[in-house]
């Protein structure tokens, strides 16, 4: 099982065995580098731990454990973590600051204790066997080293996967293998008996009319400030080096602009670029860049995308569809040649309201008034036009009998026609609220709740956790360098929530209060600056050089075997991108990533071996500048 992980920590393994208990470590070395070999145990052996991930504020802890009673060996954040749990059990997690997932065996009680930190920033995969045990690992490729486990797929993660790009918790591929949700812990004894309990939730975001009246924007601004410039130093702490990726974007900036002020030293920033000019922010993140004096790194990227497609997918072991790895793969491999540790800008947009999609939630609550007769027209209108009508998609989300109906349909990585005309009958999700609340669960909020409320308290959660924040695991891990995200502390959280809508976007824009508090770090041109994602020339490459593999594995009679997708509509999807009637890429993509997954999952023996791609070969040509 560790050595199907040796990337995630190619610095040192540890193993502990006690009974019916073992527990493994492959550690990245980034605190007390000589003396913090896992797994770690308390000062009479009692209590093993093995941790990967940061507490950042474990020399806060240190003194009150020593006041306690407790003694130290190592000037590790993990021990303090152990004698966290030693003095407090399991309310010892709220305690903590930080990314983790730990467990923990305790030899009194015959007990392992695990919990992952509050958004999922580190992953925990978990398979109970009646009377074999349970097992867990960081990744799932660790479990399916276990000749035990049955591998049958979960068919209802795969109807999940086809409509969002991603399988969220606490779903996985496989129908056994299960993920520990973000601020849950568990326990399991000798007898095989497991609890799990949640200690953490993201706090719902404060409507309008419902937030503190003695609160002023300009004591949230500086609230905001001093926790944010708090959250960034507590991240810098490290016995490695440390830099910070650098978009172009806000988030990313502010970090940049904060860390430069908190250090004498110049920041080692890196941003990476494509030859296609729309996706190629390097000349933004140069100014910060030069703003803030930072060593600054940059690479200009044309990947050999044939290559590195099928090896950067088998990193996430079961369909994933976030073409935003790509980048985040290569400014990774790139980082990880000069650092181990890097900060990052992701959380902004979740926690202050600066994606597109909350202001479209936020305008289509006028559609609510249109009454459900005329609703119901509007939907045979649609379901009616011809699959190429334009304003097809608009009716039909229109039509919807509620907003989050409705904001399920736009933030889709297919619309629901294109999957009604492309996917069998089986494999179609039913697209209501009975499946979006069996789905997604405790991620979405009460139906009395606005929509622009209901759509950031989901990207916060299940979004964020099951997407973004394990593409950025796996894409970083996959190159042993570690990302820290100081937006998405857990005090910057609880604050942004407690903030009304109307301070954090209005008329179109987002990130307003947390702008109006930081701005003066940034460079004028970013703040006009249209806002981009971290994005790819997909529709280019499925037309150049990735096409020739796209249509061999999509057209295969091993694919069309599976009964998955209807072939004559395929095909003519793939005939429509080519001749660039319309950009099917963001679908194609999630059914090449699915393909490739059914071919490593039928060579999973392949998948044990240690591999490091930012050591062994080069997956793209890169033009390079140091400033």
């Amino acid at each position: 099982m560790c050595t199907a992980m040796r990337h995630r920590g190619p610095d040192d393994e540890g193993i502990y065995t006690d009974g019916p208990c073992g527990i493994g470590m492959r550690r990245l070395s980034i605190i007390d580098l000589h003396t913090g070999h896992q797994p770690i145990p308390n000062e009479d052996r009692s209590m093993w731990i093995v941790f990967n991930g940061e507490v950042y504020n474990f020399q806060e802890l240190r003194p009150w454990l020593e006041g306690h009673g407790h003694r130290f060996t190592t000037l590790t954040d993990t021990e303090a973590l152990l004698h966290t749990y030693e003095q407090e059990g399991i309310d010892g997690v709220k305690r903590l600051r930080g990314m983790f997932a730990y467990a923990i065996w305790d030899t009194h009680r015959q007990q392992l204790y695990i919990a992952r930190d509050r958004f999922g920033k580190k992953p925990v995969y978990y398979v109970h066997i009646p009377g074999k045990g349970l097992y867990f690992a960081s990744e799932i490729k660790c479990l399916l080293t276990l000749a035990e486990l049955p591998r049958e797929m979960d068919e209802e993660a795969l109807r999940i996967y086809l409509q969002f790009a991603y399988i969220p918790d606490p779903h996985s591929i496989y129908k056994h293998i299960r993920k520990l949700p973000p601020g849950h812990w568990m326990t399991v004894d000798r007898q095989e008996n497991v609890r799990t309990g949640r200690y953490w939730d993201l706090p719902h975001p404060t409507t309008d009319g419902d937030e503190d009246p003695g609160l002023t924007e300009e004591q949230a601004c500086a609230d905001i400030t001093r926790v944010f410039d708090e959250s960034v130093r507590l991240r810098m702490i490290s016995d490695v080096p440390v830099g910070a990726f650098l978009s172009g974007g806000i988030d990313s900036s502010l970090v940049v602009a904060t860390m430069a002020g908190l250090t004498s030293e110049p920041v080692r920033t890196f941003s990476i670029g494509w030859e296609e000019r729309e996706f190629n922010e390097l000349p933004l993140a140069a100014l910060v860049a030069k703003k803030y004096r930072t060593e600054h790194h940059e690479i200009l990227v044309r990947p050999d995308v044939i290559s590195l497609v099928p090896k950067l997918l088998r990193f996430f072991d079961e369909p994933f569809a976030d073409s935003s790895a790509i980048p985040t793969f290569l400014v990774s491999q790139f980082a990880a040649q000069h650092v181990k540790v890097v900060l990052s800008g992701d959380g902004g947009d979740e926690l202050f309201g600066g994606y597109p999609s909350f202001f479209q939630a936020d305008q289509e609550r006028r559609f609510d008034q249109i009454p459900l007769v005329l609703r119901h027209l509007l939907s045979g209108l649609a379901g009616a036009a011809p699959y190429r009508a334009y304003g097809k998609n608009f009716l039909r989300a229109i039509s919807r009998p509620g907003s989050l109906e409705r904001y399920f349909e736009s933030m889709s990585f297919s619309s629901y026609f294109l999957r009604e005309r492309t996917l069998e009958p089986e494999w179609r999700t039913p697209a209501d609220l009975e499946f979006y609340r069996r789905t997604f669960g405790s991620a979405l909020m009460p139906d009395g709740a606005d929509p622009l409320t209901r759509a950031m308290y989901f990207e916060g959660t299940a979004k964020l956790a099951g997407d973004i924040l394990v593409k950025v695991d796996r894409m970083a891990m996959a190159n042993s360098l570690e990302v820290r995200s100081p937006l998405l502390d857990h005090k910057l959280a609880e604050l942004a929530a407690t903030l009304p809508n109307r301070w954090k976007t209005s008329g179109g824009r987002g990130k307003l209060i947390l702008l109006k508090a930081l701005q003066h770090r940034l460079p004028p041109e970013l703040l006009s600056a249209p806002k981009r994602g971290f994005g790819v020339p997909l529709a280019a490459w499925f037309r150049g050089p990735l096409r020739e593999m796209l249509h061999d594995l999509l057209t295969s009679r091993e694919f069309e075997s599976r009964g998955i997708t209807r072939k004559e509509p395929l095909r003519e999807m793939l005939a429509e991108h080519d001749s660039g009637r319309r950009n099917n890429a963001a679908f194609l993509w999630q059914l090449l990533a699915l393909e490739l997954w059914f071919h490593e999952r039928s060579n999973l023996p392949t998948l044990f071996k240690p591999d490091r791609p930012a050591e062994t070969e080069a997956l793209a040509r890169v033009t390079t500048r140091t400033t």
